[in-house]
């Protein structure tokens, strides 16, 4: 079984959703990031994604854009993000990243897997990759048994969610919108919908993410997914504060919140 699996397993015998945060290595320093990862760790989260900084973020909204230019400016590289998933997996943390697949394909597909192995790392996240254009990450990250995490949007066909959740060996994460990340007012109702298809083809866990903003959203999300994914709320809260000891003790509040609001009693 592998661990995000058995990680999933664990939440629902408590009655509760995962709770998945997104964090970018370098943000909003490297020492910075590695602290308010831990302080997730420490007040609730189960798995970080830990957001590989790229120029040109696609699916990302304009806090998490202001995020990577922040690591970006902080000389945050592959090699950077690398030493972030040691520093937070030494403490047998379970660490995915997410990237866009330029940095991995300039980086070196099998440069990456085996960097992030020896790191630690036990997933990732590869939100514009294409299954069916995936044969070499596919055939790297078996090598290893670093688990894959493939993204469907509401729009995805029934085609596109079987060849998704048939190269899956992580979770499923559902898009709850179309568009780019953010906080919203409101979780769409689409994402329900997509995950009731996506369990139609799949006994994978499935991850609701983009726009949960608050514990009460997450308690919604948790009701029907399995995990719940927040980026765009820690990054903001984080962008507001005045220092980093503030950010730290912010996010660790929030982090409370959230994890209280992932239980489905």
């Amino acid at each position: 079984m592998g661990k995000i699996k058995t990680i999933f397993e664990n939440a629902h015998a408590e009655n509760r959703a995962a709770l998945i945060a997104y964090l970018p290595a370098g943000f909003p320093s490297l020492d910075g990031s590695v602290a308010i990862i831990n302080e997730m760790f420490k007040n609730g989260i189960d798995l970080i994604e830990v957001g590989v900084p790229y120029s040109d973020p696609l699916m990302d909204g304009p806090i998490i854009q202001e995020a990577v230019d922040i690591a970006l400016k902080n000389k945050t590289g592959i090699n950077e993000v690398m030493n972030v998933v040691k520093k937070v997996s030494q403490t047998n943390k379970a660490v995915l990243t997410m990237s866009y697949w330029s940095p991995i394909e300039r980086w070196g597909v099998e440069r990456y897997v085996n960097d992030f192995a020896q790191a630690g790392g036990i997933g990732v996240i590869t939100p514009d990759l294409p299954p069916d254009e995936s044969q070499k990450w596919i055939s790297e990250t078996n090598k290893l048994d670093i688990e894959r995490v493939f993204v469907l949007a509401p729009s995805s066909s029934e085609e596109r969610i079987k060849l998704v959740t048939d190269n899956v060996t992580g979770f499923v994460y559902a898009a709850s919108l179309m568009g780019v990340t953010g906080t919203r007012t409101e979780v769409s109702n689409r994402a329900h919908e997509l995950v009731t298809r996506i369990r139609k083809q799949t006994n994978a866990p499935v991850a609701v993410g983009l726009g949960v903003s608050n514990a009460d959203q997450a308690h919604e999300v948790a009701q029907f997914a399995d995990g719940v994914i927040v980026g765009s709320a820690f990054v903001k809260l984080i962008m507001d504060a005045p220092d980093l000891t503030k950010a730290i003790s912010a996010v660790g509040q929030m982090t409370k919140d959230f994890a209280r609001g992932v239980r489905r009693n």
